[in-house]
């Protein structure tokens, strides 16, 4: 089984698989709380495997791992955020460093919706807000003929790289541009950068693979009865997922081959 650690709990655990860190940037949702337990268990569901363990860093609450813990782990997970990747409250500022020395150390990153935005960010992109407004529903990505990459080669050896692929998406900011030696993996008709990558260690992906179809459901309806989104909006989405699913079979074979990757 996958071992699940809250680190500000505990972190001392045996496995043989891999180590893990979750850096959440949201508190848990009542509904995800209820039903999953968490996010964290959202994003071990996703992308966990047996033998690992992954570690939950509430960095909305400026819970992050100290510079002593970081070489012990073999990738993180940045989650999405209700909070602009561009503001300045502190907890973002201390989230962009940790990048940055992650960067440094050339440990595997991968940052989902705000996470991708705030990579993006610590790495010296610009991240705005959406030019097209809010983007809520399943889109089309167009996947780039990118440079080998051993993330995405393991992918094109058996043939499940595919020209296009659906996501969930819920966001309301988006990446400008990407940092100096980042590489545009996917793009759509509404968000000219729904993947990027820098190197082999840094994957940024607009949307959510790990968002199940009731999740999602459950966050059209919080956005809806905060009247972020209208009801007319939020009923054309209802209306889209009854005939249209994202790939996320693909999504998550894409995520958990980049955070397993290993240096040759």
């Amino acid at each position: 089984m996958v071992a699940v650690a809250e680190a500000a709990v505990t972190t001392t655990m045996t496995t043989t698989g891999g180590r893990y860190a979750l850096l959440m940037a949201a508190h848990d949702s009542e509904y995800v709380l209820n039903k999953y337990g968490g996010y964290l268990h959202v994003f071990v569901a996703a992308f966990g495997d047996a033998g690992e363990t992954w570690d939950l860093y509430r960095a909305i609450d400026s819970e992050l791992p100290g510079p002593g813990e970081l070489e012990a782990y073999d990738g993180f997970v940045i989650s999405g955020s209700p909070h602009d990747a561009y503001a300045d409250e502190l907890w973002i500022l201390r989230l962009c460093l940790l990048v940055r020395a992650l960067h440094g150390m050339r440990k595997r990153v991968l940052g989902v919706c705000f996470g991708h935005q705030v990579i993006c960010r610590a790495l010296g992109g610009r991240v705005g807000k959406a030019r097209a407004g809010w983007d809520v529903g399943v889109r089309e990505v167009a996947i780039a003929e990118a440079p080998p990459r051993r993330f995405l080669d393991a992918l094109r050896e058996r043939d499940q790289l595919p020209l296009r692929a659906r996501i969930t998406e819920v966001h309301q900011d988006e990446v400008w541009e990407v940092p100096e030696g980042a590489e545009v993996l996917a793009s759509s008709d509404k968000t000219g950068v729904e993947m990027f990558c820098v190197g082999e260690h840094v994957l940024g992906i607009q949307g959510h693979p790990e968002y199940t179809k009731d999740i999602f459901l459950s966050l059209v309806d919080r956005l809806l009865a905060a009247g972020s989104i209208t009801i007319p909006f939020a009923e054309a989405v209802n209306r889209q997922l009854e005939t249209t699913a994202p790939d996320r079979e693909f999504w998550l074979m894409l995520c958990k081959s980049f955070l397993k990757a290993r240096e040759e």
